[in-house]
């Protein structure tokens, strides 16, 4: 049932400025490195200064592990994976950050970050985590803790049902467009439920763990940490929240209970990684911090995510006069003959209008094209396929852009890691709340031009406008 978002306001206030010194304290004391595996580039959306690496080669892993900074992200991009694929890709990982982990003498802990609407190869991929983790350390992993709030982006959990916020309304996350995913959908908005679903019976919904907005707003952090140290068998932990102040006070008991022996893996979106990395709120960001190379040149925005959000925010984006668009007909991706030279039409017309000054915004046709095999891996692998091709469009272009900007979590992916060949980004923060940008490296294609991470399920419908006017030069 949907609920009003006056609910957000019903529960009893606390002080989180004295929550904020308290878990000061335990950030401090742990001393564990937080290795975020991001299954697409939009995980850097509630952060700044921190590291995201594009591959897992040991180098990489050993500077991630010798920064200052209490964590990094490794960007798995594996939403656009096959099951076999992101098994391969965690079973990899898992070993380089151990390998580094014995060298350099620290501990770590996974946090798995994830879509914030409860999509993605869940529960694969923590399980391969903890059974890899478990083999190297020779230590167990006690529990599960599954938090997908986050705030930036209209994601609630109360009463361990998931909302998503639409106006003034909280519809449970089984009642989206989420849910319907072709590869990654469900059927259950309560999050005990939805682990008995994804994980098809092995983890029952009586046996999950549930941290009450209750005991949260009590600052019962004893009760909470005594929930906590009672996990064992991998059982999962849910975490209801609905504004950061509830995933701060959570955290303090976690640390808690992290300091008696208890280990955890973790499934969530981004904003209880800000949380235990204490990561600092920050300013949305300006221009003038995020394009540091003036050009002539115009702008490019890739659009290739299919959600009704994504649509409507490009129709208000053509409101615009001065950005052009390029409609990229994907629907003649099975005729590969065909599909090449359309891909190649619209590279010319970028080309054209980027050179002259003009921002332009390249977008795939407005169907959701599947494969008709009623295979998800199929549906998956087409998505790919379009989505290469969609990246070869900013990879191939020969005039530096202004600026880039990715719509849709497997296009930024592609674009940030095959177009841009970024191998470390530097997060600079976020051009609006829940959109984070990157600032490429001196090795990637455009370097230091500002790179905008847009996913498909966040902002209102005039976001996507709002961004890409803060970045075009006034004229």
């Amino acid at each position: 049932m949907a609920l009003s978002i006056d609910v957000l306001s019903s529960y009893p206030p606390v002080q989180e400025a004295e929550v904020d010194k308290v878990l000061a304290e335990e950030i401090r004391d742990n001393e564990k490195k937080i290795v975020v595996l991001d299954d697409d580039p939009t995980g850097v959306q509630t952060v700044h200064d921190i590291s995201v690496y594009t591959n897992w080669e040991k180098a990489s892993i050993e500077q991630g592990f010798a920064e200052e900074n209490k964590l990094f992200y490794i960007l798995t991009n594996s939403r656009g994976f096959t099951a076999a694929q992101t098994e391969k890709a965690h079973k990899e990982i898992a070993e380089v950050v151990d390998q580094v982990a014995k060298e350099t003498g620290k501990e770590y802990l996974f946090i798995s970050r994830s879509d914030s609407t409860l999509r993605g190869h869940y529960p694969l991929e923590t399980t391969i985590l903890k059974d890899e983790y478990e083999k190297n350390t020779g230590k167990k992993i006690d529990g599960e803790v599954l938090c997908p709030f986050f705030k930036e982006g209209g994601r609630f959990t109360i009463d361990d049902v998931h909302y998503v916020q639409y106006d003034d309304t909280l519809v449970p996350a089984a009642e989206t467009e989420f849910a319907k995913d072709k590869t990654f959908g469900y059927t259950v908005s309560n999050l005990k439920e939805y682990v008995e679903e994804k994980t098809q019976g092995a983890y029952k919904k009586e046996n999950v763990t549930a941290i009450s907005l209750e005991n949260i707003r009590e600052l019962n952090y004893d009760k909470i940490e005594e929930q906590l140290l009672a996990v064992e068998d991998f059982n999962k932990v849910i975490v209801n929240a609905i504004d950061y102040v509830d995933v701060k006070i959570f955290c303090v008991a976690l640390f808690r209970a992290m300091k008696k022996g208890k280990n955890f893996m973790f499934r969530t979106a981004a904003a209880i990684v800000k949380v235990m990395g204490g990561v600092s709120n920050q300013p949305l960001l300006t221009r003038e911090q995020m394009v540091v190379k003036e050009t002539d040149n115009g702008g490019i925005i890739v659009v290739g995510s299919h959600t009704d959000k994504t649509t409507r925010q490009m129709e208000k984006l053509r409101e615009n006069k001065d950005i052009a668009f390029v409609e990229l007909n994907a629907t003649l991706v099975n005729n590969e003959a065909a599909f090449a030279e359309e891909v190649e039409r619209c590279l010319a017309l970028e080309e054209e209008y980027i050179s002259s000054g003009k921002s332009v915004c390249v977008y795939t046709t407005r169907v959701l094209i599947t494969a008709d095999t009623g295979d998800k891996e199929d549906d998956l692998r087409l998505s790919v396929r379009i989505s290469d091709a969609v990246q070869s469009l900013v990879g191939r272009l020969t005039v530096t852009p202004s600026f880039v900007i990715a719509k849709g979590g497997i296009t930024s992916s592609d674009v940030g890691t095959k177009a841009l060949a970024v191998t470390r980004a530097n997060v600079l923060g976020q051009i609006r709340p829940g959109i984070p940008v990157w600032q490429t490296g001196t090795e990637s294609k455009f370097p230091l031009t500002p790179y905008v991470i847009f996913p498909g399920n966040v902002g209102g419908d005039t976001t996507l406008k709002e961004a890409v006017e803060i970045l075009m030069k006034t004229k």
